[in-house]
């Protein structure tokens, strides 16, 4: 945690006053939920969507809010302020609460939000995005309600360790050769022109700056289908990239692990890096004016 200030309940505190309780259902199950939200030039990005996302996580686990959601948006602003942020992270997180070890939860507990930022210099996205990544091609071994963005992440993090130990930067998951997601991110091809990306159901996160993709192509008129792809589409596409919020829309240059392939940066995914930068300016700029 780099930055002085964390949310705690309500309230912004100093990091060091933050204790989490060894009961709480998150540090014994991963029983909670959590949220990234980019920030550029001291404003939040995207802020409505990474909230209403986290609200349906919360019904999905029958989680209690202990408050609303424009309330969650104040605080998040709030601790962007005090930690004075000019680009880069805000991480909020909901468990279930503080009882008893049990896998049986009671459905009134009272949650425990907690929050910090971390400042991210913009240059490290910028490199990646121009001179793409290189990604590990691996089996998908997570839980089926990846819909959810739950604290349980083992197996994200396992496959993202396992790209790490091969010099690639995210993994590509698959189950039974359906390609799902990266471990962080979402994935897209490009075949004829045409935007393909997995469908959102239980087996991916709907990413939001997947969505914001989305809601570019249907703009600028480029065919999109939301349906799965086999490795072998991802293996003969002209073009694959990946989506998340900190890695906006970043371009794969290389596949490794079973099935080994290069990619171009090709024009589609370079009109679609420029409309979202584009849509990142009108976003702030509104949020100043």
């Amino acid at each position: 945690m780099g930055d002085s200030y964390v949310l705690y309940h309500d309230q912004i505190i100093k990091n060091g006053a933050l204790s989490v309780d060894f009961e709480d259902r998150g540090y014994l199950f991963g029983d909670g939920i959590y949220e990234v939200v980019f920030v550029y030039d001291q404003k939040p990005f995207a802020l409505n969507e990474h909230f209403e996302r986290f609200i349906q996580s919360a019904a999905k686990l029958e989680l209690v809010l202990p408050y609303d959601l424009q309330t969650f948006k104040e605080l998040t602003q709030q601790l962007i302020s005090k930690n004075k942020v000019h680009d880069g992270m805000v991480y909020i997180q909901m468990t279930r609460g503080v009882a008893p070890r049990n896998h049986l939860y009671e459905r009134d507990m009272q949650s425990v939000v907690t929050g910090f930022t971390k400042s991210v210099s913009l240059n490290t996205i910028a490199e990646s995005q121009s001179n793409g990544v290189q990604t590990y091609l691996t089996e998908d071994i997570r839980w089926l309600r990846c819909d959810i963005k739950s604290l349980n992440l083992l197996g994200n993090v396992m496959a993202k360790r396992k790209a790490a130990d091969f010099d690639c930067q995210e993994a590509i998951q698959h189950r039974d050769g359906t390609v799902t997601e990266g471990s962080s991110s979402n994935v897209f091809i490009v075949k004829n022109g045409v935007l393909q990306t997995h469908p959102a159901n239980n087996l991916i996160l709907n990413g939001i700056t997947r969505q914001i993709v989305l809601k570019i192509a249907d703009k600028l008129q480029i065919p999109v289908l939301e349906e799965s792809f086999s490795v072998d589409d991802l293996l003969r596409a002209d073009e694959v990239f990946i989506t998340s919020t900190t890695m906006e829309i970043t371009p794969v240059i290389k596949l490794k692990g079973a099935s080994d392939q290069t990619y171009k940066i090709g024009s589609l995914t370079k009109q679609l890096q420029k409309q979202f930068k584009e849509q990142i300016v009108t976003s702030t700029s509104a949020m100043k004016s």
